[in-house]
């Protein structure tokens, strides 16, 4: 792999970090690492999610920028007596993207074993059985281990964390970047990167860069960051589906890689505030940004959460159109990335009082 510039090593330390939810500790330490530099303040709410304050107008409004820490992953919820490994998934999985996979166990003392997701094999099943889906019951972890108490000497325990094992690579086309754990880390990424385009920037309003826990498992961390905050306006940044590999047809999704940021106009966890999409939408023309709509009704994002918290926060979900989500390799876009961090960068300079009010009351 080339040597890699500042932004791809900040996104290969985020995604190769192992972190499933309520687990989030590793890519909370890189995320505090490259944000604290740009932050007035730092601090953690007590479930563990990330915030970074930084101030341009104490007085002003408070703009919420979040991702989540958060991966898919899996947890150990059985050792039988043979040392094989059985697993409960942590976010949502489809079985097809499982099997033979490696995956990474983490102990409790922060040592890491390699295993593989093993099943029955197809010679020895039924015709009928070949061809359907194998079910997540049926599947186990193999670490190269001859017994439970062998395992155990190894230290794993039920409830370790088991992630999925893959490098972060920068594809033969070097916009095209490879990884585990897009979703969300590119969203933690956009949100360091905001508060760092904002350095030396005056702001009219006091913007939070949020790392938030446990998304995968029901937009949770999102509840109790937004809470804390008080935010005005909120912004999930997180990944989308791509629409633009062989079999998808446009009822299913239009989106494509590089074509910019979606702005996601309806999910299964909200419907995007209008007055703030037509805002979105207003500064991404005026600045020459492209963007691209999209709504995914099979899936939420936190901003979920946070528009229904304490007397409701106009909030605007806006993703990286992604291939593969919610497997071991994922691929999205270097433009859509900065071109995101640009079009969220241009909404917090015109996030006045008065600008928020027209928002939410107009």
């Amino acid at each position: 792999m080339a040597e890699l510039d500042n932004t791809l090593k900040m996104l290969k330390e985020l995604t190769d970090a192992n972190g499933i939810a309520g687990n989030e500790r590793a890519p909370r330490e890189v995320m505090r690492k490259y944000i604290a530099p740009y932050a007035d303040e730092m601090e953690q709410d007590n479930l563990g999610s990330l915030i970074a304050k930084k101030v341009g107008d104490e007085n002003g409004p408070k703009i919420m920028v979040a991702g989540h820490l958060d991966e898919v992953g899996f947890m150990v919820s059985q050792i039988d007596d043979k040392g094989f490994v059985k697993f409960q998934t942590v976010g949502g999985w489809w079985s097809h993207v499982m099997l033979s996979q490696r995956v990474t166990i983490t102990t409790r003392k922060g040592e890491e074993i390699i295993g593989v997701i093993g099943s029955k094999p197809p010679h020895i099943l039924p015709v009928d059985q070949r061809k359907k889906v194998v079910e997540l019951k049926e599947l186990f972890i193999d670490i190269g281990a001859s017994s439970r108490e062998e395992v155990q000497e190894w230290g794993i325990r039920p409830g370790d964390m088991i992630t999925p094992y893959f490098e972060f690579n920068v594809m033969k086309n070097e916009k095209m970047l490879l990884a585990k754990a897009w979703d969300n880390r590119i969203g933690c990424a956009i949100a360091i990167d905001v508060l760092k385009a904002l350095k030396d920037i005056n702001h009219p309003n006091i913007v939070y860069g949020v790392g938030n826990v446990q998304e995968e498992v029901g937009l949770r961390g999102a509840k109790t960051s937004t809470f804390k905050i008080k935010p005005d306006i909120g912004f999930a940044v997180d990944v989308g589906v791509a629409g633009d590999t062989p079999g998808i047809s446009p009822k299913e999704s239009t989106s494509k890689l590089g074509d910019g940021p979606q702005i996601i106009i309806f999910d299964a966890s909200m419907v995007g505030h209008k007055g703030l999409r037509d805002f979105v939408v207003d500064v991404a023309e005026e600045n020459n940004i492209p963007y691209q709509f999209d709504s995914t009704p099979g899936g939420g994002t936190d901003a979920g959460s946070i528009h229904i918290t304490a007397n409701g926060v106009p909030a605007m979900a806006i993703g990286i159109a992604t291939r593969y989500i919610h497997s071991h390799a994922a691929i999205l876009h270097r433009d859509d990335y900065e071109n995101t961090v640009k079009l969220i960068v241009e909404l917090v300079k015109k996030l006045d009082r008065e600008t928020v009010n027209k928002i939410i009351f107009d």
